[in-house]
């Protein structure tokens, strides 16, 4: 495209035509010629046949703007002023991409004067510039625009059109005045002239034709509208005044509105298939005399937790609740659901007031526990009338908002339960199993309970049904054109659809715990897949399980930059046996569990929540010896939380780059939960790049099992950085334990046992650790900072450490006198390549140890004793020169030239642990 040739080519013949029509929009063919879009542009087209010119003046930086955003070559026309004669926004000319940018309040047509038809073909992008951007159809006139599922129409803000933020009220939005009923007109018969909220004066609807016509919407998203022209005065996103019956709405969406979505002042149109989401007050709001009929109407307020009020609110006449004609729609298969927003106007369900009536079948409303009232009905006594004398009617219908107030009743006269209750098909559920868009389940109650409001209301304009709700899971007819689902994006050739946010389905939006960001609750035990999106916060409710014990089985799968909290001790996330934890994150976005004062930047310390749990059915020396089922209860957690088997390779899942803040809860004296509990967790699960920071337990403890760890970084934990148990013999690489820097408490890097009852047990405790870095600190206390304690029958082996500390660190190196623990340093326990450095003569505490473990140590290979810390560490890189292990042969551990866990110039802890 040559922008410069075909704006010349455009404005000229342009304003040809509208010097012959009259027409008010107007362009100046003076202007100066743009200069080329910075967009790829292919050779030269002629310029458009003057026969055929683009409505509007042609915007040269507009155009620019959309080409370079979106990648191709854009033709942007501005639209102003009034058209009064037919017109028609073509979505491409001569191969090039059209859009059209409103300029202020744009009319179609006079009112029932200089009337005009707007035709926009499938595709066609229209977009606003700002507040004052409102496409305006007149009384008299008529808009075609008819898209298609494959091409949808969209009106949307110039934001969304060039990539940037989108949001709601960016732009004005769409009104459509006719000459249909109202009960504002005058009681006299005389001419109606109700001015519309929001547009200039002279913008008028209302009249006596319930068919008038005012064309057709099909297949249309419009976005971001709802611009507030002054406080509490915000543009809908479409509205409807006095529209009548013979105009074609079907397959609409608004989404992001400040203001209602649609509002229907009067009229008496119809819709079908409408979605309305994120809408920031009412998503359907009806007034002064509309009594249209809809079908298939999809509600969800924002998924994010934001701007929300009521699914539906309508009105008959604040002043007159008795006017004629009635507000009385019949409303059919609607689904609304609410979220946790609470603010000045709470996100609700239905409220009819001010005398309204409606008939209502086949409706579910549901919503989290935060979410207001689901139905009320005002107490104003036309209102309360209307729900025994027929006016107001609710059929096959569901209420399943879990919030405890399905009802508000306040000062009615009717009980409003009762009521609803005895209407035909009711039915009051804890759970109507939709899915994360809004589908029913197998299995829901939705399926099979509707009316066939074909064969029971009209026929003439209802579709034969059996279901409750908008959607049904073999037919969703939002999927590939509306916003969300598929569809209704601004967007360059190959661009994928944009994720959907909000709470995945199996968890709960609550109040947001920052008063922004959407937060998802999880609680119970979760037996079905569930993903935890990136851009949440994800709050845990008491012990949440994922997984039954070997049945129910499901996995968890984490996003990279995904934060879990804990609100309190009680909170705590386990994966059963059987279940997998699927945690990916990256060293640019780990994933965190952490508490509540974290995420909200308050103070911080260890024991503020409860921690990690993962269960498996690998062995343990606990399990019985005959070989029967092995199930051994797992401390901390409720009864039935067990683990144990006979499969080395089971398979837990996978974390990678993952952090485990400030757990540890005191459940009982001297009974607190661990940074990560792994119950006879399996090979088969991989762990690299994990931390434990500020655990008031163990930092990570293994009870059996064969699981293997990489990249692991234990800082400031009160008890044991790493405390195995029962027969744990996997292998670890690359381990950095450090004290809290601030000598507060801290007992030992490893501690290790077989069995306490029986030392001699198999499988025996035998793990295998390569290129660990223990820095001790000062704390004397019940449990002093000390380096390793191996003990019960233990038979570790350990290559290329480190153990160093302060002068008043405890002991470095110990071996408990116990016979079997003894015996193991004589033959199976191993301690290469290594370098005790403590300040406090205590690298070795012997006690009443058969053998000499300083002796011991070294003559073992490669081993030596340093001065102190300086002499081996600087910060936490190596800087002592050392032989080291040979581990050829072996798949697990890496040859490498240095002793430690972390040499300089390949910090593997940079930019995703805290606390270093």
């Amino acid at each position: 495209m040559q922008l410069n040739t075909l704006f010349k080519a455009s404005a000229v013949a342009t304003a040809l035509l509208l010097a012959g029509c009259g027409g008010d929009i107007n362009i100046n063919t003076n202007s100066e010629a743009p200069a080329p879009a910075p967009a790829p542009s292919p050779s030269p087209s002629p310029a458009p046949d003057p026969s055929e010119p683009l409505p509007g003046q042609f915007s040269a930086s507009l155009s620019e703007q959309a080409s370079a955003a979106l990648e191709q070559d854009v033709i942007v026309q501005v639209l102003s002023g009034r058209i009064i004669q037919d017109t028609t926004l073509v979505a491409t000319s001569d191969s090039d991409r059209v859009m059209y940018a409103l300029d202020g309040q744009v009319f179609v047509g006079g009112d029932n004067t200089d009337s005009a038809t707007l035709t926009i073909e499938p595709g066609t992008v229209l977009f606003g510039r700002g507040g004052a951007d409102v496409l305006v159809v007149s009384r008299g006139s008529q808009i075609e625009a008819e898209g298609t599922a494959e091409a949808p129409i969209i009106m949307t803000s110039l934001q969304d059109v060039v990539g940037e933020e989108t949001g709601a009220g960016q732009w004005g939005g769409f009104v459509i005045l006719g000459n249909a009923p109202s009960n504002k007109c005058p009681a006299d018969g005389s001419d109606c002239a109700l001015q519309v909220e929001g547009i200039e004066a002279g913008a008028v609807f209302g009249g006596t034709d319930e068919e008038d016509n005012s064309g057709t919407l099909r297949y249309l998203v419009l976005k971001n509208a709802g611009f507030e022209i002054a406080p509490d005065n915000e543009l809908n996103g479409i509205t409807f005044g006095g529209v009548g019956r013979g105009t074609t709405v079907e397959y609409i969406q608004v989404d992001s509105n400040a203001d209602d979505g649609i509002e229907m002042f009067g009229g008496t149109v119809d819709f079908k298939n409408v979605v309305l989401t994120g809408i920031q007050d009412d998503s359907v709001d009806c007034d002064n005399g509309w009594d249209g009929r809809m079908q298939f109407v999809y509600v969800e307020h924002d998924k994010n937790g934001g701007d929300a009020n009521r699914g539906i609110e309508c009105d008959n006449d604040g002043s007159n609740p008795g006017a004629e004609p009635m507000t009385q729609p019949t409303i059919a298969n609607m689904t609304i659901i609410g979220n946790n927003f609470a603010g000045t106007n709470a996100s609700e369900g239905v409220y009819l007031r001010e005398g309204v009536g409606m008939n209502i079948y086949n409706m579910v409303i549901t919503g989290p526990s935060e979410m207001g009232e689901c139905l009320e009905v005002e107490s104003e006594p036309v209102t309360q009338a209307n729900l025994g004398n027929g006016n107001i009617t609710m059929q096959n219908s569901a209420m399943a908002c879990s919030n405890d107030e399905n009802f508000k009743f306040g000062a009615a006269d009717v009980d409003l339960e009762e009521w609803f209750l005895g209407q035909d098909g009711n039915f009051i559920s804890t759970s109507v199993m939709l899915d994360s868009e809004g589908k029913p389940m197998a299995g829901s109650p939705l399926l099979g309970a509707g009316q066939d409001v074909a064969n029971t209301v009209d026929g003439s304009f209802f579709e034969s049904v059996d279901f409750i709700g908008a959607v049904h899971p073999d037919n969703d007819w939002r999927q590939g054109w509306a916003f969300g689902f598929g569809g209704g994006e601004v967007a360059r050739e190959g661009d994928s659809e944009a994720p959907v946010a909000g709470c995945p389905t199996g968890t709960e939006a609550i109040t947001p715990v920052d008063g922004v960001t959407t937060t998802c609750q999880l609680s119970g035990r979760i037996t079905a897949d569930l993903t935890l999106t990136e851009g949440n916060f994800y709050a845990l409710d008491g012990q949440v399980f994922i997984g039954g014990d070997n049945v129910d089985s499901a996995t968890l799968t984490v996003e990279p930059g995904v934060t879990i909290y804990g609100r309190e001790g009680a909170d705590v996330l386990i994966i059963s046996r059987g279940s997998q934890i699927m945690a990916e994150g990256t060293a640019d976005k780990p994933i965190s569990l952490t508490s509540r004062q974290d995420v909200l930047g308050e103070d911080t310390f260890a024991g503020q929540w409860g921690g990690f749990v993962v269960l498996g059915n690998a062995p343990s020396n606990k399990c019985p010896s005959d070989g029967s089922d092995c199930a051994l209860q797992v401390e901390g957690i409720e009864a039935g939380a067990v683990f144990g088997g006979t499969d080395e390779e089971d398979n837990s899942g996978t974390m990678r780059y993952v952090r485990v803040m400030h757990s540890g809860f005191e459940i009982a004296p001297d009974n607190e939960l661990n940074g990560i509990t792994f119950g006879g967790v399996g090979r088969g699960t991989t762990v690299e790049y994990l931390q434990v920071h500020k655990s008031s337990d163990d930092g990570i403890e293994m009870f059996g099992g064969n699981l293997n760890f990489k990249y692991v970084v234990l800082t400031d934990i009160q008890d044991d950085s790493v405390d195995c148990d029962n027969g744990w013999d996997g292998k670890m690489q690359y381990v950095l334990a450090r004290h809290a820097e601030d000598d507060s408490d801290a007992n030992r890097a490893i501690e290790c046992d077989n069995d306490g009852s029986n030392p001699g047990a198999e499988p025996m405790t035998s793990p295998t650790i390569a290129n660990m870095t223990i820095i001790g600190n000062n704390f004397v206390g019940t449990d002093s900072s000390e380096g390793i304690y191996f003990r019960e029958g233990a038979m570790p082996k350990m290559h290329n450490f480190i153990v160093t500390g302060p002068a008043g660190m405890g002991e470095c190196l110990e071996f408990e006198s116990e016979p079997v623990t003894q015996a193991n340093l004589s033959g199976g326990t191993a301690m290469t390549h290594s370098v005790m450095a403590c300040e406090n003569d205590e690298n070795f505490k012997f006690g009443g140890s058969d053998v000499n473990l300083e002796s011991w140590f070294l003559a073992q290979d490669g081993n030596q004793v340093a001065a102190g810390q300086s002499a081996v560490l600087n910060g936490i890189y190596t800087i002592i020169e050392s032989t080291t292990e040979d581990f050829s042969g072996d798949t697990f551990f890496d040859n490498v030239d240095f002793i430690g866990a972390v040499e300089e110039g390949n910090d593997w802890t940079a930019g995703w642990t805290v606390g270093l």
